[in-house]
């Protein structure tokens, strides 16, 4: 199942090499990377970067390949535009950036946030064979007693954590 994967550009950049010196060349060497990995799972990408400061009155948009590039209009910031997207795609959403706030917001419009640093770990490694998901719900603890503690296992993932890990499995 395809996904389409939306990504939050600076947030890559900036948690990698720093948002300090040549930021046209590390947007560049960003878009090559994620349109070499598009190329080779055929998930949809789409980049997102911030045109807020210094941008134009419009949203601009390229095409790189497969993937799309999105600039944000002036005045608005790259996580309005990585939100409204995430609205628009649903359920097969999956935003990567390590913005607290921003993960929150896509996760209650059905989306899945990944961290970047998975992501990249995923995108760097060239695949082997299919991924195999781990299952967490091998063990079941017995109920508990007439107590009022929880019952199930304190050790299982939330379901949205279980989800997350599901759809990182899949990239």
């Amino acid at each position: 199942m395809p996904f389409h994967i939306v990504v939050d550009g600076y947030n890559v950049i900036g948690s990698e090499q720093g948002l300090r010196g040549d930021l046209e060349q590390k947007r560049a060497g960003l878009v090559k990377e994620v349109t070499a990995y598009q190329e080779r799972t055929g998930h949809s990408l789409t980049t997102v970067f911030d045109g807020w400061r210094n941008g134009r009155t419009d949203e601009t948009r390229q095409q790189v390949g497969e993937v799309t590039v999105v600039f944000s209009r002036h005045g608005e910031k790259a996580d309005a535009v990585i939100e409204r997207l995430a609205r628009e795609i649903g359920a097969t959403c999956i935003v990567v950036t390590s913005d607290r706030d921003l993960r929150r917001s896509v996760e209650s419009s059905g989306a899945v946030a990944v961290y970047v640093g998975e992501f990249l770990a995923k995108m760097r490694t060239e695949p082997v064979g299919p991924d195999v998901v781990e299952d967490d719900d091998g063990f079941e603890a017995p109920p508990r007693g007439p107590t009022n503690r929880k019952k199930g296992n304190p050790r299982r993932l939330s379901k949205a954590e279980r989800v997350r890990r599901e759809r990182l499995a899949k990239l």
